[in-house]
């Protein structure tokens, strides 16, 4: 028999907000927010989602929306979704979820995405020491294609992948989460070597009742109250899965999820078209509304069996991915490389991501020669499947980080040549993001051998 239609269990309603959908949304993570809806391992399933902001940011020629954007409050979620074998029986904690990704893409009738950097106030992202002001770029779909008025010249395919998929904690894992990242949270300015190198606040977003949704349970009751002071929020990935942006979750990938509670209760949100690795603008993938078509899979205690724990208890272990077999075929790329010295010349040891920043500053400065603003680059990179590596980690004391670009996403050749950076009316580009002031007084970093 041909298979049945995959089963809609969580819909969504475009013309209305996150609070008010047929079937509640979350957005925190706790293990006592109850279950929207069963599923059947084996069964094939359709989830609907609302972009990161719950509609807020709209297709529109300003960024005061961006401005007024804060992504701390958390990603809305659809589910939690409990996990039953084809006898009834729930998941149970110890065992693992392997969940395949059968289908994917944006909402019919929501057929575009944007990418924003957010204003420093609010957080800002990876380069918000350079780019302080919130940004926008709006993105149209084009079948696989995306193409942006904001940012012309580029065009490319999207490996459209949900940013966050994750299951539920247990209340052990909870607490470790709030303690060690209340610890981060409290003495980080004491401790962080990089402080004055990554400047992306805060350190770790701590549980708030400020904006929470917590699905069936009522706001306003004893039982939201207290949970609404414990629950984890959506922002980093953790040993749940949740947020972790990786962009090769698309069509066929499949996720291996240890479960903690009885049902493992899934959840996920957070839909791209597209994303470049590290989502470097925070709000930097192209965020769209969108549905994922799921089959699950029980593998009874496959959390003992498979993964290995990488701190003190068994509960510190993290997710294994499978990535699918469909993603764009680029053939040459250029790659900008990045070392562990920071923009004022001083030398880090073997870091990381001192270097990744510099390899993205070196290609915005690069592309930006050609015509492009640099803020429109820095969108650009946030959202293009672009490829970030980190090349060294040996050779003290300098890591290597690279980031390629394919140079098939633009309509011209990028690649140096003899003579001058080619100039005129194909390459100068008239449009650019729309983009705020931005107002607050933290201090910004000047790469002084860069373009103006």
């Amino acid at each position: 028999m041909a298979p049945t239609t995959p089963r809609l269990v969580v819909p969504i309603d475009l013309k209305k907000k996150p609070s008010e959908q047929k079937v509640p949304l979350h957005n925190r993570w706790h293990p006592d927010i109850p279950a929207v809806v069963d599923v059947t391992e084996g069964e094939v399933f359709r989830v609907e989602m609302v972009d990161c902001n719950g509609g807020a940011v709209g297709d529109n020629d300003s960024a005061l929306d961006i401005k007024a954007t804060n992504l701390f409050i958390g990603h809305f979620l659809s589910g939690p979704i409990r996990v039953l074998d084809k006898k009834g029986v729930p998941a149970k904690p110890g065992d693992l979820l392997a969940v395949e990704i059968c289908n994917l893409g944006p909402l019919p009738g929501s057929e575009w995405g944007y990418t924003a950097s957010l204003d420093r106030e609010h957080g800002g992202g990876f380069l918000t020491d350079h780019f302080p002001a919130a940004t926008k770029a709006i993105w149209y779909f084009e079948g696989i294609y995306a193409h942006s008025p904001q940012i012309p010249g580029v065009r490319f395919p999207g490996i459209s992948h949900p940013g966050v998929i994750g299951t539920a904690p247990s209340m052990e894992l909870l607490n470790i989460w709030n303690e060690r990242e209340r610890e981060l949270q409290e003495n980080g300015h004491k401790s962080m070597t990089l402080i004055e190198v990554l400047h992306q606040r805060p350190f770790a977003s701590l549980p708030t009742p400020e904006g929470c949704l917590l699905g069936k349970i009522e706001d306003g009751t004893p039982e939201w109250e207290k949970i609404a002071k414990e629950a984890a929020r959506t922002v980093p990935g953790r040993e749940n899965g949740g947020n972790c942006d990786i962009k090769n979750l698309s069509t066929g990938s499949k996720i291996y999820l240890p479960v903690f509670v009885d049902g493992a209760n899934l959840s996920t949100g957070d839909m791209h078209f597209s994303q470049g690795d590290g989502e470097v603008s925070f709000c930097g993938a192209i965020e769209m509304d969108g549905f994922l078509e799921l089959k699950c899979e029980i593998i009874r205690g496959g959390m003992h069996e498979y993964l290995t724990p990488m701190g003190p208890t068994p509960l510190h272990v993290n997710p294994i991915f499978e990535i699918g077999p469909i993603e764009p075929r680029f053939s040459e790329w250029l790659v900008f490389e990045g070392v562990s010295v920071d923009e004022s010349g001083k030398q880090h040891y073997l870091d990381a991501s001192v270097a990744f920043k510099r390899a993205v500053l070196n290609a915005i400065n690069y592309i930006s020669k050609f015509g492009y603003s640099r803020e429109q680059v820095y969108l650009l990179l946030s959202a293009c499947p672009c490829e970030g590596r980190i090349s060294g980690i040996v050779d003290s004391p300098n890591a290597c980080a690279t980031l390629a670009i394919p140079t098939a996403i633009f309509d011209q050749d990028i690649r140096p040549k003899p003579g001058k950076v080619p100039v005129g009316p194909r390459v100068m580009r008239k449009p650019d993001v729309m983009k705020c002031t931005y107002d607050g007084n933290l201090p910004i970093t000047k790469n002084l051998s860069a373009r103006a």
